[in-house]
């Protein structure tokens, strides 16, 4: 496995010759102590960079089938990535540490750069990144380099550019699930100065899931399918020996089917739910390998992204040897997304795949400056980066047929049910018949009246705007000992504008709420005999202890009449500092150590969904009353880290290896609740533990090495910071109780990954190429709130491919496998909506479980041809 240098890339068959290659190009690396990064925002040996890092190479990562961010997690230890509600949440985490997507005004902990080019979040990051020159993964906190803060990690991708030159490149896939993918590039050079490449990829799949639609309207029968097309365009120009100036444009759209979910336990709602549905509406046992899903609505989604940049290169005259680089971006993604809230085939809640009901969009335009140089004892950089985006959700509630019914009879007979133990020692009987209209007999309308329509309809439009000046400087301090320092200021600046309704009016909860004592009280009167008679504080009593149960189940935020009307403005505004020192001595040639201590910093913001507590803050206990401030504090990091780089065998062995320690305090933990998802700051998650890397380019010629093992101990603090994290479960439905102390959700302490690649001649013409993958992940929970029924076992993932072709790479055939050994593993398990009420106690018999599984086996191949 041999890496590219910064700017680099293999031309194909018909290449340049040296002196047409690319400006800035160089010859490959022959030895893998060669390889060249980017990590610092400046060509540098890999194993001259203070950092944790993985350097994942073009042909590395063609071999292993990495096409997204996601496919790149069986190339690095530590890293984990998953999808939830739909392909456009997705989620990136390194050492345990990233933010849950699910909230879009929630920022990310690990950042995607995409050619210098930060992506608001990991989700508008994640899709086929087309053709790569390399990525490189940055562990820990990377503030001072990489345009906005990162608090976890960087994903750094650096995608191929044009050349002097003119060839072809094309590929053709197929595959089962009737997998069809096309690919072709053109490169071409426009004049003595100036070249052009212009890429394009179309890909088909059918879905992973099969769904049960009961009575619809659903028409999908598949869920997970694949169908996008993508366009990207490049124009390089050098119009001076000192100046070059890159101009990218690309286009992306997506409209998939995604993602329904599996049932992972069948609590005791099935049979209501069942009862409600024209055939089964949920899983009848819980298997959730067998594909199935349930599901009458549509999970239709649409994902648009484009953008604009330029990078500019220029060698100024104002210092001896200094680069000025500019990178502006224009980026407008969006996506609209259909849902079916309660993944079963009643008729319960959904959203409509439509932009008032289901948008989510991002417009974003970023402005970065770098001066670069250095001079006999000192490497340095200062810069500037500027962004402003602008975030709009749309979000929606619609509330189907038999959502009433449901709720009527699994509420009225748990409320009730609860009555008559408790009343029977005092010889008192409760009316247990017909509990699905006692809902209706508490707010006094007809039964099928309460809820059904248009529930919520919500407006969020947040404005971001980030200024920030940045500086990294490396002094030379001997021949052996490297000096580093980087500051980094920033000013964020953030403001939202929030409006809420309830188009269907939400009688039900609005009928409860005008006179809770006295609708409920009638209630228990139609089912209480004599309970007029019964004593004052007796009825008061009873009415007490039902009340807040029957508003609860009647409020919930998509049906609570509160909400109704309501605007909100919030703003808030940090200034922070973040930094590193780092120090490196080079003991000889081939052992270089280093020692890392830097503050990381990730910005807060608002939670962009129905937020609603017992007393209207959002730190308080479950109830029904609005939040009006729904911030949350900016994340930071306090990062250590003790390395050592080594080189074997005349470079062709890296031996590296990094202890880290890092304290996050305000660490954002997007919890879903079982009804709405609600942003918590943990005052405390530690991660710490030792990465490890291998790169052997063996004696045996052909045959080399990528690997690494990951220890990463990551647990949250021991303090309970609101009611929500207190030792009482049954009174604090969905709440965290479990995490003070416990090991944190989505962090295996083991993770280990490794690629073995052996390439054979065949005669004068031909080679052949055999690639092995594989990723292991030791056990961890995929909960946030720790849920023993969200524990994914320990489990491996295997890639393979083989191929052969002819040595100059006209043309080359491959036969391929992911997932090879159909490896069984949930990406992200959680609490089946509605069908987990009114506790988080475990092993409740009605609770349900639900997971988004990961992807099984697929099998095809590859045709690549290169003039």
């Amino acid at each position: 496995m041999v890496g590219l240098p910064a700017h680099a890339q293999e031309a194909p068959a018909a290449a340049p010759a040296p002196g047409e290659r690319a400006p800035g190009e160089q010859e490959k690396a022959t030895t893998l102590s060669e390889i060249v990064v980017t990590a610092q925002k400046r060509e540098e040996t890999l194993q001259n960079v203070p950092i944790a890092l993985t350097a994942l190479p073009e042909q590395l990562l063609q071999d292993t089938g990495v096409k997204d961010i996601k496919d790149l997690q069986i190339l690095v230890p530590g890293l984990t990535v998953t999808s939830t509600q739909n392909e456009a949440i997705t989620t990136a985490r390194i050492r345990g540490i990233g933010t849950v997507g699910d909230n879009a005004g929630l920022e990310s902990s690990v950042g995607v750069v995409i050619d210098g080019v930060y992506r608001p979040r990991n989700s508008v990051g994640f899709g086929d990144l087309g053709e790569l020159e390399r990525i490189e993964v940055l562990k820990g906190p990377q503030g001072t380099i990489f345009g906005k803060n990162t608090s976890a990690g960087v994903i750094n991708v650096i995608t191929r550019r044009p050349y002097y030159g003119t060839g072809v490149e094309g590929e053709v896939t197929v595959g089962d699930y009737n997998a069809l993918g096309l690919a072709g590039a053109f490169n071409t050079t426009l004049g003595e100065r100036s070249a052009m490449r212009v890429y394009a990829v179309k890909r088909e799949r059918d879905g992973f899931m099969d769904v049960h639609t009961g009575g619809g309207p659903r028409q999908e029968t598949e869920d997970g399918d694949q169908n996008f097309h993508s366009l990207r365009g490049q124009l390089l120009f050098e119009p001076t020996d000192t100046l070059d100036i890159l101009f990218a444009a690309d286009y992306t759209s997506r409209e998939e089917t995604c993602c329904a979910a599996a049932t992972i336990v069948r609590g005791g709602t099935a049979a209501i739910i069942n009862a409600l549905s024209p055939d089964e509406g949920v899983a009848p046992v819980a298997d959730p390998f067998a594909r199935d899903a349930w599901s009458n609505r549509s999970t239709e989604q649409d994902v648009k992204d484009k953008g604009v940049q330029a990078e500019v290169n220029w060698d100024t005259p104002w210092f001896s040897g200094a680069t000025l680089t500019s990178i502006t971006a224009n980026r407008e993604w969006d996506a609209i997304n259909g849902l079916d809230f309660d993944f079963t085939s009643a008729d319960l809640l959904y959203r409509n795949p439509d932009p008032n009901e289901s948008l989510t969009a991002f417009d974003t335009f970023s402005q970065e400056f770098r001066l670069t140089g250095s001079t006999d004892s000192i490497d340095w950089m200062f810069g500037a980066f500027y962004s402003d985006e602008d975030l709009a959700r749309n979000d929606s509630y619609r509330i189907g047929a038999a959502y009433e019914p449901y709720l009527s009879t699994l509420v009225g007979a748990r409320v009730l049910g609860a009555l008559a133990q408790q009343l029977a020692p005092l010889g008192i009987t409760v009316d247990l018949s017909n509990p699905a209209i006692f809902l209706s007999q508490v707010s006094g309308q007809p039964f099928g009246t309460n809820f059904t329509g248009l529930g919520a309809l919500d407006r969020h439009r947040q404005n971001s705007k980030s200024l920030a000046f940045f500086t990294n400087n490396t002094w030379h301090a001997t021949d052996a000992l490297d000096l580093t320092l980087g500051l980094r200021y920033t000013r964020e600046d953030k403001e939202v504008d929030s409006t809420f309704s309830n188009p269907n009016g939400s009688i039900g909860c609005g009928s409860v709420l005008a006179n809770p004592a006295a609708r409920v009280g009638g209630a228990l009167a139609q089912r209480i005999p004599n309970f007029a008679a019964l004593p004052p504080a007796i009825q008061a009593q009873l009415i007490g202890a039902v009340a807040p149960q029957i508003a609860g189940f009647m409020c919930l935020p998509w049906a609570n009449a509160l909400h109704n009307g309501r605007a909100t403005h919030q703003e808030r505004e940090e200034k922070e500092w973040s930094g590193t020192v780092k120090a490196a001595y080079r003991w000889n040639e081939t052992v270089m150590t280093y020692f890392s201590a830097a503050r990381g910093y990730k910005a807060g913001g608002f939670n962009l969904d129905r937020v609603q507590s017992a007393d209207g803050l959002s730190t308080s206990g479950a109830g029904v009353r609005p939040v009006n401030d729904t911030s949350f504090p900016g994340e930071f990091v306090d990062s250590y880290e003790l390395g050592a780089k080594t080189t074997w065998a005349d470079g062709n062995l890296l031996l590296n290896a990094t202890l880290f320690h890092q304290t996050y305090s305000d660490f954002q933990l997007n919890s879903f609740l079982g009804t709405s998802f609600v942003v918590r700051s943990i005052p405390e998650v530690i991660s710490q533990g030792v990465d490890t890397e291998v790169l052997w380019k063996s004696g045996i010629d052909g045959l080399s090495f990528q690997g690494g093992l990951t220890y990463a101990d990551t647990k949250y603090g021991d303090e309970r910071p609101t009611v929500e994290f207190l030792d009482t479960p049954a009174a604090n439905p969905g709440s965290l109780y479990k995490l003070p102390g416990s090991q944190a959700s989505f962090a295996p302490k083991w993770s280990g990954s490794g690629a073995v690649t052996y390439e054979w001649d065949f005669g004068s013409s031909l080679v052949g190429r055999f690639n092995l993958g594989a990723k292991y992940m030791s056990d961890f929970n995929t909960g946030s709130d720790l849920d023993v029924e969200k524990e994914q076992d320990a489990y491996t993932v295997v890639n393979a491919r083989i191929g052969f072709g002819r040595k100059d790479k006209r043309w080359m055939v491959e036969a391929w496998a992911q997932n090879l050994t159909d490896a069984e593993y949930m990406q992200v398990a959680f609490d089946a909506p509605l069908q987990a009420p009114g506790t988080s106690l475990p092993g409740d018999p009605l609770n349900s479980y639900n997971a988004f599984l990961g992807a099984p086996r697929t099998y095809g191949l590859t045709l690549r041809v290169q003039y």
